[in-house]
C-alpha cells in the first residue's frame, strides 16, 4: 500500500483552527483533491471539526495528520485518513444537541460524513481518526451501437467509475 503522510502542529488557541483549514486545503490541492469539490469539502469540514474538538475540549497542543492512501490496484483510488492526536487521555464524547445549542454536533457530523472514525489511547493522550473513501476516477468509455438496426458510427459517450 502507498500512502502519503502530511502533519501540523496545531497550539491550544481556536485561531488555530483557521491556520489548520488553509494547510489542509494545500495539501488536499496537492494530492488532486480540489477544496470545492464534494470530497475536499467533506474533509475540510472533518479536519475543523477534529481539531475544534482537540484545542476547545483539552486545552493541549494537538498534531493534524492527514494520510493519503491507496492499494495501487486498478479502480483503488485510495482513502483519506486524518488524525487529531491530543495530550488529553480523555475519551471523546459524543453528545446530541438539541434545536438551539451552539455546540454539541462535532462528532454527530463526523460519524455522518465520514466513511469511517474512531479514537484510540496514543501515549498519555489520544487519537481521534475518520477515513473518507475517494470516489473512483471517471473514464470515458464509447460504446458500440447494436447490431439489430443501429446507425453506424460511435455510439454514445458515458462517463463510469474506472473499474465497473
Amino acid at each position: 500500500m502507498q500512502v502519503l503522510q502530511v502533519q501540523l502542529e496545531v497550539g491550544p488557541d481556536p485561531a488555530e483552527v483557521g491556520r489548520a483549514r488553509r494547510w489542509a486545503r494545500s495539501r488536499l490541492a496537492g494530492s488532486g483533491v480540489r477544496d470545492d469539490e464534494p470530497l475536499g469539502e467533506t474533509l475540510i469540514l472533518l479536519i475543523s471539526e477534529l481539531v475544534t474538538n482537540a484545542v476547545v475540549h483539552t486545552g493541549c497542543p494537538a498534531v493534524l495528520r492527514m494520510l493519503f492512501g491507496s492499494t495501487g490496484a486498478p479502480g483503488d483510488a485510495g482513502t483519506v485518513r486524518v488524525e487529531v492526536a491530543d495530550a488529553s487521555c480523555r475519551p471523546p464524547q459524543q453528545r446530541h444537541a438539541r434545536g438551539e445549542d451552539t455546540g454539541g454536533r462535532g462528532l454527530e457530523l463526523v460519524d455522518g460524513l465520514a466513511d469511517r472514525w474512531g479514537w484510540q489511547p496514543e501515549g498519555a493522550g489520544k487519537r481521534i481518526w475518520c477515513e473518507v473513501d475517494r470516489p473512483a476516477p471517471l473514464v470515458q468509455v464509447q460504446l458500440q451501437p447494436g447490431v439489430h438496426g443501429a446507425a453506424q458510427g460511435a455510439g454514445p459517450t458515458h462517463a463510469v467509475p474506472q473499474g465497473g
